[in-house]
């Protein structure tokens, strides 16, 4: 008979990964699912079957360490109880409200709740079924607020893959098969990734010369910065690897945006409800944005976010008269308002922020002196629990070696850890494990992937 996940339990792997049934599985899903959505392979993926706190249960019975949170989802842990009860709850008052008809009362809870934990002036959100949609949501904002269509980003971002947030994402490879649909309303510039970055010098002096060039770009006639009106930004990039940038730059970001005119968009998706140890990634800099988006963490594991602004800037949307110009079936759910609810009442009732901050602290640092002398790993980086790695094939080149995260990902499954891989060449080992995850279990992950690294000497 199989025990119920505790959630704080080390590895179990009786099965080598991927075993019969999720082998099996694969092949299913191979006639089914559009071929682009899951990478298949004959030693990856599992299958899932069952997860709670740090641990994921696959279909043939593996218990593994989850270092992803699942995208950085379930920061609280898998299935955390009173999540789950308020999913319950509500699905078994009012499964489905009329959004920005009829609103469900809880609707209402979940914004007061929003603007008391953003930071400075943030009190005005639009509810979103995802993190691209809240991008969306945002650009329309922008252009509202100040009737500017274009955008500055940044290469290596990503910000979802619907065709506007698209079009903002740094990321060619995502782009190209429908660039001719995407238009040219995005200005791409460097992002200060130190160990990559086009300028020369230390950190402090590549945030500089990025600022300065940001300026360049927004100031001479011919750069095509006509109808740029908002700067859209992830205080720490995510998928592009995990990338910290120097302490100047954001306050920097929002002095060019406060001298101009323009609005600074903060993509906290990924980052916020502490993720990097903090409530959002922006308060390491004391930095406010105009407008801050927010998904993932937000609810633990059930699909929901949120654009949230100024009231100035909110403003700038006209009064409903009865036909919202942005909105969609499902804006509010009541179950993802629950959710919502119950996960930021997780995060401030078991000091969860500042967990993340201690035990992302030590990791980082364990990871550095594992990375101290080690030929393949270039950098070791991050903030909180949102720490990345970067492979490279030896320290005097730098090329990037994403063989290398993809052995780690491979080795990591047979030892019982879920990785993930990262940045814009593939070779970034990304972690991102829950809040929770017990010290025994940082301790037997770190082991591990340092028995892992010794092999790849």
């Amino acid at each position: 008979m199989i025990e119920t996940l505790s959630g704080t339990a080390l590895p179990s792997v009786p099965v080598p990964p991927p075993g019969p049934r999720s082998r099996e599985l694969a092949a299913e899903l191979a006639r089914w699912e559009s071929p682009n959505v899951t990478y298949l392979a004959d030693d990856f993926p599992v299958f899932w079957d069952e997860a709670r706190g740090s641990n994921v249960r696959d279909v043939d019975g593996n218990v593994f360490l989850d270092l992803t949170s699942a995208f950085a989802v379930t920061g609280i842990g898998h299935g955390h109880p009173r999540v789950v009860s308020a999913i319950q709850t509500q699905a078994g008052r009012l499964l489905h409200g009329m959004g920005d008809v009829h609103p469900p009362a809880i609707k209402v809870d979940l914004l007061r709740a929003l603007a008391e934990v953003a930071p400075g002036g943030l009190n005005r959100s639009i509810l979103a079924n995802s993190g691209a949609e809240a991008v969306e949501a945002a650009l329309k904002t922008a252009v509202m607020a100040t009737g500017k269509p274009r955008v500055l980003a940044f290469h290596g971002s990503y910000h979802g893959l619907t065709y506007r947030a698209l079009s903002v994402s740094g990321r060619e490879d995502f782009r190209a098969p429908f660039q001719a649909q995407l238009g040219s309303g995005t200005v791409f510039v460097p992002y200060p990734y130190a160990y990559r970055s086009p300028f020369d010098g230390d950190a402090d002096a590549i945030g500089e010369q990025t600022l300065r060039y940001i300026r360049h770009v927004l100031d001479t006639p011919g750069t095509a910065h006509e109808g740029i009106g908002a700067i859209l930004v992830e205080p720490i990039q995510a998928r592009g690897g995990d990338i910290v940038p120097p302490d100047a730059f954001l306050p920097g970001l929002r002095q060019i945006c406060d001298e101009r005119g323009l609005l600074l968009i903060l993509d906290e998706v990924y980052t916020g409800f502490g993720r990097t140890g903090k409530w959002f990634a922006c308060e390491h800099w004391g930095v406010v944005p105009d407008l801050m988006l927010v998904g993932k963490g937000l609810t633990g594991g059930f699909p929901f976010a949120a654009c949230t602004g100024t009231d100035a800037v909110m403003q700038a949307w006209p009064k409903s008269g009865g036909e919202a110009i942005h909105t969609s079936t499902f804006l509010g759910h009541p179950v993802g308002c629950a959710a919502a609810l119950a996960a930021i009442s997780v995060l401030r009732d078991e000091g969860l922020v500042e967990r993340s901050a201690a035990v992302g602290e030590r990791m980082r640092a364990r990871l550095a002196e594992i990375g101290a002398d080690h030929p393949h790993i270039g950098e070791v980086r991050g903030r909180g629990m949102m720490i990345g790695v970067e492979m490279v094939r030896d320290r005097t080149s730098r090329a990037p070696a994403p063989e290398l995260s993809g052995r780690l990902m491979v080795e990591g499954l047979r030892r019982g850890l879920l990785l993930l891989g990262g940045g814009i060449h593939g070779n970034v080992l990304s972690l991102s494990p829950p809040f929770v995850m017990t010290d025994a279990q940082v301790d037997h992950a770190l082991g591990a992937i340092e028995e892992i690294l010794a092999g790849m000497r």
